[in-house]
């Protein structure tokens, strides 16, 4: 398995964290979670393997064109054949400045993005399966993208004061933050947490519980750091809140984490 990033061009670097591109070469099968990254992501499925996803209590094929949701729980996923697959990773607040839909809808799934955007997607697919070059593809993609930023630009100046209060609110790691952050920007606690559900699809605590589990998987791959050290330093008032909300969003402990840390999961630490 191969992950390759890349930068998207000046003025989508405002909205989109990076491309990757995913390579798998081998038909084995295999199984893995999703754990909550605060980021919502575009998939375009460009090799013969097929992904499949937990719902309910069913694995379902996912779509040749993905959009996956917020994650607020770890999400059982399994993989057969070999991939090709080239994606967009938006920051928390971007994904809304590319799409008509309230962003909640998508939580915890992988929709067909072509449901959602329509027959421009269908040809953007067709169009990137027809091209061999990793770099002519993302230049289409990229065109594509700023095509329709453009055409959504009354949402700007919302999506920026987003950006602000969510990097406010990762500034001041302490939790129960909302209240002073809401302070800081001169809003009520109630429209904060409006504005930021309809443009993250995310609650201002939620948010804040990913953002500090984050900060926590950054640490925890380091040599010789304890757990600790790990809790306080992602802004947990003490370890067992930490161990608490970590298997919350993972399904297991820190330690058993450490053992099992995946390719899929390390896309977390970009």
């Amino acid at each position: 398995m191969e992950f390759r990033y890349f930068q998207p061009s000046a003025v989508l670097q405002p909205y989109i964290r990076h491309y990757y591109l995913f390579e798998s070469e081998s038909n084995a099968a295999f199984e893995d979670t999703v754990f909550p990254s605060g980021d919502m992501e575009m998939i375009f499925n460009l090799g013969t393997g097929i992904w499949k996803s937990l719902q309910g209590d069913k694995f379902l094929d996912n779509p040749a064109t993905e959009l996956w949701g917020q994650i607020t729980r770890p999400l059982a996923i399994r993989s057969s054949g070999k991939h090709c697959m080239l994606g967009v990773r938006f920051f928390t607040h971007s994904a809304s400045c590319f799409l008509d839909d309230q962003i909640g809808v998508f939580n915890d799934q992988a929709s067909n993005l072509e449901d959602v955007m329509g027959r421009p997607v269908r040809s953007l697919h067709a169009q990137l399966l027809d091209i061999n070059n990793t770099e002519r593809r993302i230049e289409v993609l990229d065109k594509f993208l700023t095509n329709k930023l453009l055409a959504n630009q009354q949402k700007s100046e919302r999506i920026h004061k987003v950006a602000h209060i969510l990097s406010s609110i990762k500034n001041d790691s302490a939790e129960n933050n909302i209240t002073r952050v809401a302070s800081s920007h001169g809003i009520t606690t109630r429209y904060l947490q409006k504005l930021i559900y309809q443009h993250t699809g995310l609650s201002p605590k939620s948010f804040d519980k990913i953002n500090r589990f984050k900060k926590s998987l950054a640490l925890i791959g380091q040599p010789n750091v304890p757990l600790t050290s790990v809790a306080y330093d992602s802004g947990y008032f003490d370890q067992s809140h930490f161990i608490r909300d970590f298997k919350s969003f993972t399904g297991i402990t820190p330690s058993a984490y450490l053992e099992s840390i995946s390719a899929v999961n390390q896309l977390l630490l970009r």
